[in-house]
């Protein structure tokens, strides 16, 4: 019989991660525009979709992740210090205020965890 506990660990650590992004996202938010996020957010539906969840396997889910972790790894992209081959296309076209309005924009999608039935 397999062990419960990883599983259990796996979740505790997502939450205690989601609630320190929280935390980050508080102080963070009053950089960008929410609702100009949201309409830029169009470019980036087809991989990360209006709602921040993954749409093709390559891409990650961005919903709910901290407004500064958003800024920092936009503008690597852009910068070129990360390598990714669609992001490295994508991200030179943005503006400080687009990198700022998206960020806003997905830290501010809650996200909600529902509990695995049997764990």
């Amino acid at each position: 019989m397999k062990s419960k506990r990883p599983i259990a660990a796996s979740v505790g650590a997502f939450v205690v991660t989601l609630a320190i992004s929280i935390a980050l996202n508080s102080k963070a938010d009053a950089d960008g525009d929410v609702k100009a996020g949201r309409e830029k957010a169009q470019k980036c539906e087809p991989c990360h979709g209006l709602d921040g969840v993954s749409k093709i396997p390559e891409a990650p889910n961005i919903a709910g992740q901290s407004q500064q972790y958003l800024t920092e790894q936009l503008n690597a992209f852009k910068s070129g210090d990360r390598k990714n081959e669609m992001m490295n296309l994508v991200a030179p076209t943005l503006e400080p205020t687009d990198i700022d309005d998206l960020a806003a924009y997905y830290a501010a999608i809650e996200v909600t965890i529902k509990k695995v039935p049997g764990q």
